[in-house]
C-alpha cells in the first residue's frame, strides 16, 4: 500500500534526523533542521519552507494521508516508517507519527523598517523561552527579532516552541554587540534596555515612536551592565510587592504589548 516501509534505525535518513535533532554541530555542518508534529509541518508546507524528507509513520499516513493528499510537496521525498521506528526518534511524548528534514534558510541581515519594532534576544539560553517570545512576536506584530548569543534557534525544542511562528517572523542572527548597534545607529533605530532598576522609566509611559529594539537579557542576569548602558534609553516593568523579576518570556510578552500600544 505504502511502498516499502521503514524499519531500522540504521536506515541513512533516520540517522541523518537523530542527528540533527540531537546535536548543534550536525545542524550547522548539514544546514538541516528537523520538525516534529503535523501542525508545524504544514505550516512548513504552507509556507514554502525547503523541506527535504517528510517521514511518517503507518499509524499518521492512514490518519492524516487527506492532509498530505491535498499539498504540492514538490521536491520532498516522502518517506513511510513504522510506528515503533517513530517512536524511537520522537522527542515528544505522545507523538503524532509526522516528522521532517528541513534546510536551514540563509542568513541576511534584517532590513529594518520606517517606524518598525523590534526585539533583542541577548544570551537567552531556555529553548522554551526563545521559541515563546517569537511566537508572542508573531501574535502581536513585532516586525523583526534579532538574537544576539543565543541559544541555538533551530534546537527541536525551540522550533516547537514557536508553534509554527519561526517560519513567519523575519529573525535575524547577529552575534556581534558592538556590529549590532552599529546596525541599529546605522539605520536610525532608538535602542531600549529592558532593566531591573527604580530610576529607569516606566514602560507604561516611554515613547516607542519610530522605529526601536528593546533589548531583553539572559533569565538568570539579565543584561549586562556594557550593553545596558550602550543603549540609548532604560526601561523597566514596575511590580507590586517584593517581586523584583518575571521570567524572560513573560517580560518580553509585556514589553512586546506595550511597544505595539
Amino acid at each position: 500500500m505504502y511502498g516499502e516501509i521503514i524499519k531500522s534505525k540504521d536506515n541513512p535518513v533516520i540517522k541523518l534526523y537523530q542527528k540533527l535533532s540531537s546535536q548543534k554541530k550536525e545542524r550547522l555542518l548539514y544546514g538541516l533542521f528537523v520538525l516534529e508534529g503535523l501542525r508545524i509541518v504544514q505550516d512548513a508546507i504552507r509556507e514554502d519552507k525547503d523541506i527535504k524528507h517528510l517521514l511518517v509513520t503507518v499509524d499518521a499516513m492512514n490518519k492524516y494521508s487527506d492532509e498530505f493528499s491535498q499539498v504540492d510537496l514538490k521536491d520532498t521525498k516522502l518517506i513511510v516508517i513504522s510506528n515503533e521506528l517513530g517512536n524511537k526518534i520522537a522527542q515528544t511524548e505522545k507523538t503524532q507519527g509526522v516528522f521532517a528534514i528541513c534546510s536551514i534558510p540563509q542568513q541576511t541581515e534584517i532590513l529594518f523598517e520606517e517606524n518598525g519594532k523590534y526585539i533583542v534576544l541577548h544570551e537567552l539560553q531556555d529553548p522554551g523561552n526563545v521559541g515563546m517570545i517569537i511566537r508572542t512576536a508573531d501574535a502581536l506584530g513585532i516586525d523583526g527579532i534579532i538574537m544576539c548569543k543565543c541559544c541555538d534557534l533551530y534546537s527541536p525544542k525551540v522550533i516547537r516552541s514557536t508553534m509554527g511562528s519561526v517560519f513567519r517572523m523575519k529573525i535575524s542572527i547577529v552575534n556581534d554587540t558592538q556590529r549590532l548597534f552599529e546596525l541599529l545607529q546605522k539605520n536610525n533605530v532608538s535602542s531600549f534596555a529592558s532593566v531591573i532598576d527604580k530610576d529607569a522609566d516606566n514602560v507604561k509611559t516611554s515613547d516607542f515612536s519610530g522605529a526601536c529594539a528593546v533589548f531583553i537579557g539572559n533569565e538568570g542576569n539579565g543584561l549586562p551592565c556594557d550593553v545596558a548602558e550602550h543603549c540609548d534609553h532604560k526601561v523597566t516593568i514596575r511590580m507590586n510587592g517584593t517581586i523584583n523579576s518575571l521570567n524572560a518570556a513573560m517580560a518580553a510578552g509585556i514589553l512586546m504589548w506595550e511597544l505595539k500600544s
